[in-house]
Parts: structure tokens; sequence; C-alpha cells
């Protein structure tokens, strides 16, 4: 007996969706900061075994979309109730209650897709609390199993991942079975360039940033890349660049060792800075970077 499907996790934002992610798939594939709305596609992790193969499926936060992208971003969260096998929505033990979730909730109720609702972040809690939590959540979710676990921790993640492959339909594996991700080298490049700025830059500039890699050339000892960071206004291109290009320079320096710790060789890294006006509304522009959805 062989076992597949997909686990899509949902939630709000800063719930800890990409880290918990990375904590069930062992490696990092989500990019992880303090940020809200740092996830802005679906991201494929398969885990595979002898018997069995999950493909882990991370999304956007749940938000009410204030330009086209994040519409997009949320596109990808609405076809995430569609195709998944199992459904992990993701609380934490700090959010407040808000509107925003309360459609996609109700939706999950509603759908009859196997679902585990998983408290995060318990390690930031007391059992009081904890037990408050969880009493809210059986109401909310009255069919869901109620897991709670810090994915910083790693604590309750093994538990948890034996659920899951628990709720899992009997079939074929979807993916060859050495297949880690169905994303590519240019595509983790860019969010780690992206996290880096993320991580760099306060206030509206990380929301503004896209990344697009222009050249990546593979070669025995090291690897090529020239990524281009498109900002939706002038004076954003200054700020990103910085007096005499320091700031710049120092994401490029942050991304090229991480890349260089992520491709196991050494990577030489161009970045370069450029104006597309107001993209997160165009678009032409999103389809391009790969957000609008057929």
């Amino acid at each position: 007996m062989h076992k597949s499907g997909f686990v899509n996790i949902i939630g709000n934002p800063n719930v800890g969706k990409s880290t918990l992610m990375n904590a069930l798939v062992g490696e990092r594939l989500s990019i992880i900061t303090s940020k809200a709305q740092t996830t802005r596609h679906r991201i494929l992790g398969i885990v595979n075994g002898d018997d069995f193969q999950i493909v882990f499926s991370d999304t956007p936060g749940i938000l009410r979309p204030s330009y086209k992208l994040q519409e997009s971003m949320m596109n990808f969260v609405r076809g995430a109730l569609t195709d998944a096998d199992v459904l992990l929505y993701v609380t934490d033990t700090v959010e407040q209650d808000d509107e925003r979730a309360a459609e996609i909730v109700g939706r999950i109720r509603r759908s009859g897709i196997p679902t585990l609702a998983v408290i995060n972040k318990i390690d930031l809690s007391d059992q009081t609390h904890l037990e408050a939590l969880v009493e809210k959540w059986h109401a909310k979710l009255p069919d869901a199993a109620i897991i709670p676990v810090s994915a910083r921790e790693r604590f309750n993640i093994d538990a948890l991942f034996g659920r899951i492959l628990a709720l899992l339909p009997e079939g074929e594996a979807y993916y060859p079975k050495d297949t880690l991700t169905d994303k590519t080298l240019r595509f983790f490049a860019s969010e780690i360039i992206r996290e880096k700025i993320l991580t760099n830059y306060d206030k509206e500039i990380p929301y503004c940033c896209e990344i697009v890699i222009d050249a990546y050339k593979e070669e025995s000892q090291i690897d090529r890349i020239s990524a281009v960071i498109y900002v939706a206004r002038d004076s954003q291109k200054g700020i990103l660049i910085g007096h005499k290009g320091e700031k710049l320079k120092k994401v490029g320096r942050q991304a090229r060792e991480d890349l260089e710790d992520f491709l196991q060789k050494k990577v030489f890294l161009q970045l370069f800075v450029k104006v597309s006006d107001d993209w997160r509304n165009d678009e032409r522009q999103l389809r391009r970077f790969g957000y609008e959805q057929s």
C-alpha cells in the first residue's frame, strides 16, 4: 500500500506557516522573516518514503487585498482550498481574532477536506491559555484535530507528521521519488535575494520589490547569477541602492553567502535595480513575474 497526497498549509500572516513547512520537509524552502506577507507564491516541498509521498504546499498569508499583487496572492490561497487532500490550518498562541480569516475558516469547515488545526508557537504560551485556544478551535473547526506545536523548536512536529500520514489517501507518487520541490534554482535564488531585502529595509521598500533572475549559468566550480530588482517608483531605487551603493552591496554579500550555503558551491552574484512603475497593479507585469493564475 502506497499513500500520496497534497497537504496545503493555510493561515494568517506571521503565524509561522513557512517555519512549519520547512520543519515538516526538513529543508529550508520558504523564506522566514519577522515581517508579514513574506510568502508570495505557493511553494511545494515534497517528502518521500518507501510507501508514501507527501506534497506540502506553503501559501501566502490570508489578507484583504489592497492591490492586484495581493489579489493574486489570495488566489493562491483559494486554490489551495480546492486541490488539497489534507489541509493544515495554522494559527498561533498570540494572534488576535480578525475578520480576514473568517471566510477561509468557513470554507474549510464546509469543504469536507480532512483538516488539522495547528496551534503554533506554544513555547510562547502557558498551559491554561493553550487549553482555552484548543477549546476555541474545536468550536470553530469541530471536525478538525487540534495539534499544538512549536515549529521553531520542532516540538510535536513528528506527531503532526504522523497525523498527516494517517490522513493521506492511497495512491501512486505524483513526482519522482528524488524530487524535493517543484521550484527551480532560479526561483530559490530570487527568494534568497528577496529575503535579504526584507531583513535590511523597513516600511514599504520590501513590499515594492520583485526579483527577476536575468541569467543563471552553472559551471563546475561556480554558479554565475545576474538578477534585477524591480521597484515601483524612482524614489525607491535610491533608497534600495543607498549611499555609494553600500546598502545594495550588503544585500548582495548576504545573498551570495546564503546562496553558496544553499548550493554548496561558489557563487558570483550581480544585482541591478530598475523601476517598473506601479508593477503591483500591472497585470502584464504580474504575469511576467509568475503571479497571475489562469
